[in-house]
């Protein structure tokens, strides 16, 4: 129905999981290495011929159950509907790290200044109820805490729109305490507390927090965050 692309940047399982994915959708693209979450984005949308088109993210890990089939009214053609997906450390599940199907003009027109890129595709946005993947970013120490440390500035800093503030504080929570024994689980603890006492310090700020998508400023944040870990 609509065409599907996966992007990854670095992820050391990326090759196997696109390989597995063709096996199911033959004719998924790819892009790979693209620098930026925006210009990722937009290079997928310029890749793609249809109204709207799939997103699979390098590090997601799709469930057998979970099909590529959704059909989009046409009053819903400029609404971004992003698919649940289960956190493999502290067994969170909502939007983050879901697939998402995007409508493909938006996305080639998305502002690149903004912190939070599915988000800023599109006023209209649906949570869809089901879930599409576990999302394994903890492959190795650092996609970890990055992961975390990215999710817990959007979180704490309220950026995202249409957020609830309960719910919101208690995923946060959750980021910042749970998982320490799972592979990286450390890791992820630590990335989630520093995203989250940076979003709270730099929340009225949009320049500081578009940083967290740049992937040279989150190395040495995380070689900070290194030496000085506490936990």
């Amino acid at each position: 129905m609509y065409d599907a692309v996966f992007i990854s940047y670095n992820e050391p399982d990326a090759d196997e999981r696109y390989k597995r994915l063709l096996e199911r959708y033959p004719n998924t693209k790819r892009i790979h290495g693209v620098k930026g979450i925006h210009q990722a984005h937009i290079a997928a949308a310029k890749k793609c011929s249809t109204k709207m088109f799939w997103v699979i993210d390098g590090d997601a890990d799709l469930l057998p159950e979970f099909s590529l089939d959704h059909k989009v009214n046409e009053y819903d053609l400029d609404c971004v509907h992003v698919w649940r997906s289960r956190n493999p450390i502290n067994n969170l599940i909502y939007g983050y790290g879901g697939v998402k199907l995007l409508p493909r003009r938006l996305t080639m027109n998305v502002d690149i200044s903004s912190t939070d890129m599915t988000t800023s595709i599109s006023d209209r946005f649906k949570a869809m109820p089901f879930v599409s993947n576990i999302t394994s970013f903890n492959t190795d120490e650092f996609s970890t805490w990055k992961s975390a440390f990215r999710e817990c500035v959007k979180l704490s800093s309220k950026i995202i729109q249409g957020q609830e503030d309960d719910e919101t504080n208690k995923r946060l929570d959750t980021w910042c305490t749970t998982g320490s024994e799972k592979e990286f689980g450390r890791f992820c603890i630590l990335g989630a507390r520093s995203g989250r006492d940076y979003g709270n310090n730099y929340k009225s700020e949009p320049s500081s927090l578009a940083k967290i998508n740049d992937f040279d400023w989150l190395q040495e944040r995380f070689h900070m965050d290194e030496m000085n870990d506490t936990l």
